[in-house]
């Protein structure tokens, strides 16, 4: 091969993998504007249910839906005579963070629940939760995350950033009851966020956390994503997108891992899934489960109920295990 021949094969090679580079890139930030930037379509999920096992029958779905809109209407009807009253904080890289709460007790010992939301939703998708926990006795907290409703933010941090915030929601909660016990309940997403708080050191006050469907890691449901919704394998972009988040987000994929911070977590976790979850699937429960080596743990398993539809789903059996959990471990 000639010179002249040798050179222009190495240019073409050279534009080849440019375009690759380049294409990649464009993929990539797709990936990150779509999936967790505010303005971003991630939550408009359209998949080929062929391709998941874990799914309802349309008759035992049409049960559930039935039951949700009983609950909902009695939820609906509830705030109605107890409106929430409105809380606000910043977060540590300055955003404003709205919450919304119901206090039941002037008691300084009075406990609370904080409320953590899922991906794509606001403070009242837990308004059921609010209200069960509420008519018990407890008060509760449900913010906006960050990116979410009437919070700041441009970029959701599927549970790594927003465990940061939850803290700063922890200390607005013993400023103003110094001697709360507090318990941390979360759904989707925001059991994700539960997760991974339960992993870092949290105040005294928080004596348990309540995960509803959580997933193992960020990474590993977008994989799982990748491939449902556009049938492509997670390399090599998932590892482009990872990389990008950790310029624009602030964080990495593989970074808000809630496995490895279940694995870390001393204080006691209820861990909640369904069996028929298509979106969080329900493998990832056990796994987390099985995680968990320190502290007390317990598990419930809605036989029916698709993602976050385990309240619904079994909504006697699913308040009597979290009222036996917490009576188990947080002191009176």
């Amino acid at each position: 091969m000639t010179k002249k021949r040798k050179n222009k094969v190495i240019i073409i090679i050279a534009s080849i993998l440019l375009l690759i580079v380049i294409g990649l890139g464009l993929a990539g930030n797709y990936m990150v504007e779509y999936a967790i930037a505010r303005s971003g379509d991630g939550g408009n999920r359209n998949v080929n249910t062929d391709k998941i096992q874990e799914k309802n029958e349309p008759a035992e779905q049409s049960k559930i839906d039935i039951k949700k809109d009983e609950i909902k209407k009695e939820t609906k009807f509830f705030l109605q005579k107890n409106p929430y009253e409105q809380a606000q904080i910043k977060s540590k890289d300055g955003l404003n963070l709205k919450g919304f709460y119901l206090e039941n007790s002037p008691d300084s010992n009075a406990n609370w629940v904080l409320l953590i939301h899922g991906y794509r939703a606001e403070h009242d998708s837990m308004n059921d939760y609010a209200k069960q926990y509420y008519e018990a006795g407890y008060n509760v907290l449900l913010p906006d995350l960050r990116a979410s409703g009437e919070s700041e933010g441009n970029y959701v941090g599927m549970g790594w950033l927003e465990k940061e915030d939850a803290k700063l929601w922890i200390d607005w909660i013993i400023e103003r009851q110094p001697s709360a016990n507090i318990i941390v309940h979360g759904v989707s997403m925001g059991a994700a966020t539960t997760m991974m708080l339960s992993g870092d050191e949290t105040k005294e006050n928080v004596k348990m956390f309540i995960e509803d469907c959580g997933y193992t890691s960020a990474w590993d449901i977008f994989a799982n994503e990748a491939k449902l919704r556009f049938n492509l394998p997670s390399f090599p972009l998932l590892n482009v997108s990872s990389a990008l988040a950790r310029v624009k987000a602030g964080y990495s994929f593989s970074e808000a891992d809630a496995l490895k911070q279940v694995g870390k977590s001393t204080k006691p976790m209820l861990f909640i899934h369904g069996m028929k979850d298509d979106f969080v699937p329900f493998y990832m429960l056990d796994e987390l489960y099985n995680a968990k080596t320190e502290g007390a743990k317990d598990k419930f398993v809605s036989e029916t109920a698709g993602h976050a539809d385990s309240i619904f789903a079994d909504y006697s059996a699913y308040w009597a295990k979290v009222e036996e959990f917490i009576q188990a471990n947080v002191p009176e």
